[in-house]
């Protein structure tokens, strides 16, 4: 009896010499947070650095804001890659709102393609509606879409990290999307196995190969705008003789990526798994050397703006480029197949952004050169395809960076069936034969080669 009056004597004094204390504290802690309550913007910052702290500490099914669910997938920190845009609204937000809470009731009464078109619109009203995402993300992966469904719930955690619908949700579609991403790369290796299985010396592959060259250098230019023909092309890298009518600078483009992939091909093929920051500049230096001397082969000293996107400032750029050739000389990146490991390459230079020009075909030629090393054949880009390549490059930017994989993996295929098509002998029939022509045997003159 005596010990629990004691105990509880003890408990009081404590609790009354600690009482004051905390409520001072407490009280500066609202005066000083008062002010934020009247700024929206920075409670929503606050508030977001909060849930990412809690993911940090927290476990269970909470995450950090790195999106690791597959291996196609590269660790972001969502403050530096979302890009910048322009806020919605209040009316706007409403709007957005409304739509999805019409939405909802859609989805519940069966009629889903309203719902998606009202998703849409509130998406279109505020595209980082989380709540949004998700809702059409669902109705996608019951459309049997589940590689788009996946791209939102991934979106939507790179702009709430703790989103427990969209966690869930994710780590339901991520096994599906890998085992389609995987199934993609099998049918890619077994093309590549097909075109290593024919002679090195095939004329037919020597000559696509030759054509293919050029092919390459007139794709990766006209991205950049040049408006050189591949005729004209290939008449200066032959020749040597200018092309009249043409700007000199377009010529000296074509001339110096003639030089960087040539570099590549003597000097860089053999060296997979120690590649160095002097390689990458040395690709560079030959990419804008015939251009302008003085910035090829030398990293930025200004701060530059690639649409949303802001890459590093200058002062970082040594230590982005040392742990970027770290990365392609990792275990892990050798061990990636071809493609996720060119691709992935590809973007983290151009994302880093090291030079004043010159970096979208450096870093085409860093992604060759990774393909080559493993015997791939080098990928072309069609100017075609500008738009779908920077809009992947933006998702990127934004947090994916799956889309951008599979569009190289696309354009690794329709390089492998070009050499392919290109190297096969086909049958070549003459028009059938009547039932009263002279000679009945003569169906088929030319035989068919396998």
């Amino acid at each position: 009896m005596a010990a629990m009056t004691v105990c509880r004597y003890t408990g009081g004094r404590l609790l009354g010499g600690w009482c004051p204390l905390l409520c001072v504290l407490f009280g500066s802690l609202v005066v000083v947070l008062m002010p934020l309550v009247r700024e929206e913007d920075q409670c929503c910052a606050a508030l977001k650095g909060l849930s990412l702290l809690r993911c940090r500490l927290g476990g269970g099914s909470q995450r950090p804001a790195a999106v690791q669910t597959t291996s196609l997938t590269v660790p972001f920190t969502a403050l530096d890659v979302l890009p910048l845009r322009s806020k919605p609204s209040n009316e706007m937000k409403l709007e957005a709102k409304a739509a999805l809470q019409l939405a909802v009731e859609m989805r519940k009464l069966g009629k889903r393609e309203k719902a998606h078109k009202l998703l849409v619109h509130a998406l279109g009203m505020n595209p980082d509606f989380v709540d949004a995402l998700t809702e059409l993300g669902t109705i996608l992966e019951e459309e049997k879409d589940v590689v788009q469904a996946d791209h939102l719930y991934t979106k939507a955690l790179a702009i709430s990290p703790c989103n427990e619908r969209a966690l869930v949700s994710r780590d339901r579609t991520s096994p599906l999307v890998e085992e389609i991403d995987q199934r993609y790369f099998g049918i890619i290796d077994s093309k590549v196995r097909r075109l290593m299985s024919i002679p090195k010396g095939n004329s037919a592959l020597r000559r696509v190969m030759e054509e293919t060259y050029y092919h390459h250098i007139y794709h990766t230019v006209a991205i950049e705008g040049s408006t050189l023909t591949l005729s004209e092309i290939r008449h200066i890298l032959e020749t040597r003789y200018a092309v009249a009518g043409k700007s000199l600078q377009e010529q000296n483009e074509a001339i110096g990526v003639d030089a960087a992939m040539k570099y590549i091909n003597t000097s860089l093929l053999s060296r997979a798994g120690t590649m160095d920051v002097s390689d990458i500049l040395g690709i560079h230096r030959r990419v804008l050397g015939y251009v302008d001397p003085v910035e090829g082969g030398r990293l930025r000293t200004n701060q530059v703006f690639v649409g949303h996107h802001i890459p590093p400032h200058p002062r970082d750029l040594e230590r982005h480029m040392q742990e970027l050739v770290q990365w392609l000389n990792s275990e892990d990146a050798l061990q990636m197949h071809p493609v996720e490991y060119a691709a992935l390459a590809h973007y983290k230079l151009v994302y880093v952004h090291p030079f004043v020009d010159g970096n979208g075909r450096t870093s085409r030629l860093l992604m060759n050169l990774v393909l080559m090393q493993a015997r791939y054949p080098p990928v072309t880009i069609r100017k075609e395809q500008r738009a779908e390549y920077y809009a992947a490059l933006d998702t990127a930017n934004e947090g994916d960076v799956r889309p951008f994989i599979r569009f190289i993996a696309k354009c690794t295929e329709m390089t492998l069936d070009t050499l392919l098509i290109s190297t096969t002998e086909h049958a070549v029939g003459l028009p059938g034969a009547s039932e009263d022509q002279a000679c009945p045997d003569c169906k088929q003159t030319i035989p068919i080669h396998n």
